[in-house]
């Protein structure tokens, strides 16, 4: 009990952290995931074709690999490109590959709220003289989240349990912040299981808030 009082402000700096580069991964990603739908439906030829073939690459390849490549390889590259010195650090580089990530699977979230939308509403709203940047904003946008979250809801739960693997690159964030206390201690049961409990702690909380947030989306609905 003494060692895990000692270490609480290192777990709680690291809980801190975790939910750090969850939220900055999922405000990227989001938007990485809405240019990923956008270029799905558009009505050009090769677009969807490349937007695709992009996104499967990150769905196929494992997390731990793009978090490797970002962090190593992506300086290096930017480098070479300005002819000048460009470091990544780990949050940055964490924050990135968790974005592209979750963008990759969110694509096909925010491409399948949209086709949901009913086109009868787009319909409607064009006859009253919107524009087509008008219907977009007014009604297709704001009616694709209510049919988005529940799917955004699960990624983020994954996107926050992914946030451990940030920790093989440096970034002291929960699981790091485990490893250092069990080594400090020789006590991996006691660390590694109480990380375990905070991460379900996360995982009930966010549920939770996802909950709320459906139930808010479907306010005015009509349910058959």
């Amino acid at each position: 009990m003494d060692n895990i009082l000692k270490y609480t402000p290192l777990l709680l700096d690291g809980l801190w952290m975790t939910v750090r580069v969850g939220l900055s991964a999922l405000a990227l990603g989001i938007v990485f995931g809405l240019i990923g739908a956008a270029g799905k439906l558009t009505k050009s030829r090769f677009v969807p074709t490349v937007t695709h073939g992009v996104t499967n690459v990150f769905r196929g390849v494992p997390e731990l690999v793009i978090i490797y490549i970002i962090y190593y390889d992506l300086p290096k590259l930017l480098s070479w490109l300005t002819g000048g010195s460009v470091n990544l650090n780990p949050y940055g580089a964490g924050t990135i590959a968790l974005a592209l990530v979750f963008g990759a699977y969110a694509s096909e979230t925010f491409r399948g709220a949209f086709l949901a939308v009913p086109a009868g509403q787009l319909e409607a709203a064009r006859a009253f003289g919107m524009t087509r940047l008008q219907v977009f904003r007014r009604v297709h946008l704001p009616q694709m989240w209510r049919f988005a979250l529940p799917g955004l809801s699960n990624l983020w739960v994954v996107l926050i349990k992914d946030s451990s693997l940030v920790s093989l690159i440096g970034l002291e964030e929960l699981m790091r912040a485990s490893v250092i206390a069990q080594r400090g201690t020789r006590e991996p049961f006691t660390f590694y299981s109480l990380a375990g409990l905070i991460y379900i702690g996360l995982t009930v909380v966010s549920t939770g808030i996802g909950h709320l947030l459906e139930k808010r989306a479907q306010r005015g609905v009509r349910v058959a």
